[in-house]
């Protein structure tokens, strides 16, 4: 336990006072924020702080922060060390400047920051790497939230022929797409506190019943510290690909801009936009104990880094009920993330497309199109060999890849106010590191080997660094 409680305290203690140094670098002000300058009562709302801050969470806190952890601390207990540094040092510093650049450009989304910052290629690119994410997101937080209610609420199993299994989403679907259509304020800040209400509570309960039931946790030492994957696969870069939520996620960046256009002050943004990552990095951090403690009392190896973690531990720590309760908190995650990515994803197109977003047909027109999409994609899944494995993958590498956009947007954006910029360049740069060696190492990528991968890798974060330091010097920052 006590290579848990230290990582805990880190995360808690070493968030709040990095917190106030990235804030002082950023600089927040009493300017006037895109919730009141472009109020249009449909994205452009104030709305209060801590609903704001619940609404992030939820919209941040998809499935990563618990499936990631369940997979990710088969690597060990460096897991609860390595969660809480980079949680601190990348994540939530990630979160933050995208968020609050996001409101000094009047709540712009990501594609139109990128344009701004990097020109029309990079534009282009991102924006293929953006609906990407998007689409897995939509399709993986619609797939699990399905499944486990399907497996864990119904106890029925989640297969194809099981007409419920199809019932269930297609309710959520139902959701998603008046989530989506409808003002911000009418349906997502109504139902969010909610929904939080059940995420904390089912989060709490976890972390009480590991030191009440006495889950075994292995201690961090010299012979575990580099502990492998049991397929093999090394620390870096599988373990900060695995766990992206709880560390960083790419993802986030087009939830934190549509929170950007609701805050009453930018003050708000420490809370908001930080605080929130690391609230989510708590949460990776309970699920990544209770999966390991599981998993040292002994459960059927086929289930080992499955979404079945999720209904063992949950039953087994709250007994029936309260499991059932917290079940039903880690079914409201990922849809809580689907919504607002789709949301998020209205936007970008309705922007590109210049369609006016106060007109309800031009906002239905737009979300039932990325709908038909979303559904065509899970039917896919569902139909193909190791279809939730292969859904993950691909959704962590492009998350993960458009976590290296937002760094370097940051830096760029430091640069121009004639600020420091190693705290968003060192994350940066070792995440090119991480989304270069994986994809040239993984099957779903070349499949070269790991000393060519890491090589290449090298080479690629090497010229990335080299080209900002020599921008730096230029702007005599």
């Amino acid at each position: 336990m006590l290579t848990f409680i230290i990582g805990f305290c880190l995360l808690l203690i070493g968030g709040w006072f990095y917190s106030a140094r990235v804030e002082r670098i950023f600089g927040p002000d009493d300017r006037k924020t895109p919730a009141y300058a472009l109020e249009n009562g449909v994205d452009f709302v104030p709305m209060g702080k801590m609903q704001n801050a619940l609404i992030q969470l939820l919209n941040i806190a998809g499935t990563g922060p618990i499936l990631g952890p369940i997979m990710g601390i088969l690597f060990g207990p460096v897991a609860f060390i390595l969660i809480p540094i980079g949680n601190i040092f990348a994540g939530s510093v990630h979160d933050y400047f995208c968020g609050m650049i996001s409101m000094r450009h009047d709540g712009e989304q990501m594609p139109q920051m990128v344009k701004r910052y990097m020109g029309n290629k990079v534009f282009r690119i991102y924006n293929l790497f953006l609906c990407l994410t998007l689409f897995l997101v939509a399709a993986v937080f619609l797939y699990l939230p399905g499944d486990l209610f399907v497996n864990q609420i119904m106890g029925r199993e989640a297969v194809l022929s099981e007409p419920m299994l199809w019932a269930v989403y297609g309710v959520i679907f139902a959701y998603y797409l008046v989530a989506t259509l409808f003002p911000i304020d009418k349906i997502i800040g109504r139902v969010y506190p909610v929904f939080g209400l059940i995420l904390l509570l089912s989060s709490i309960g976890i972390g009480i019943g590991l030191f009440a039931k006495g889950y075994p946790l292995d201690e961090l030492s010299f012979a575990n510290w580099k502990g492998l994957y049991p397929k093999g696969q090394a620390l870096i870069p599988m373990f900060f690909v695995t766990v992206a939520c709880g560390i960083v996620s790419g993802f986030h960046a087009s939830q934190t801009t549509l929170i950007s256009r609701t805050l009453k002050s930018e003050r708000e943004g420490r809370l908001v936009f930080y605080g929130m990552m690391v609230a989510e990095g708590v949460i990776a951090m309970i699920w990544a104990a209770a999966a390991m403690g599981l998993y040292n009392k002994g459960i059927e190896e086929k289930l080992v880094g499955t979404p079945a973690v999720v209904g063992l531990v949950a039953k087994d720590m709250l007994g029936y009920i309260g499991g059932m309760i917290a079940i039903v908190g880690v079914i409201i995650l990922p849809i809580t993330s689907g919504d607002t990515a789709l949301r998020a994803m209205r936007l970008i197109i309705g922007e590109n497309l210049k369609m006016d977003q106060s007109l309800k047909r031009n906002r239905l027109l737009i979300s039932t199109v990325i709908l038909a999409g979303v559904a065509g994609l899970l039917v896919f899944a569902k139909t193909s060999g190791d279809d939730f494995g292969k859904l993950w993958r691909y959704f962590a590498w492009s998350n993960q890849t458009l976590a290296v956009f937002t760094f370097t947007l940051a830096a760029l954006y430091l640069l121009k106010q004639k600020k420091g910029i190693l705290l968003v360049l060192i994350p940066g740069a070792f995440y090119l590191f991480v989304i270069a060696s994986y994809i040239f190492n993984q099957e779903i990528g070349f499949g070269l080997s790991d000393t060519v991968s890491y090589t290449l890798a090298a080479g690629l974060t090497g010229a990335y660094a080299g080209w900002f330091l020599r921008l730096k010097r230029k702007s005599g920052v």
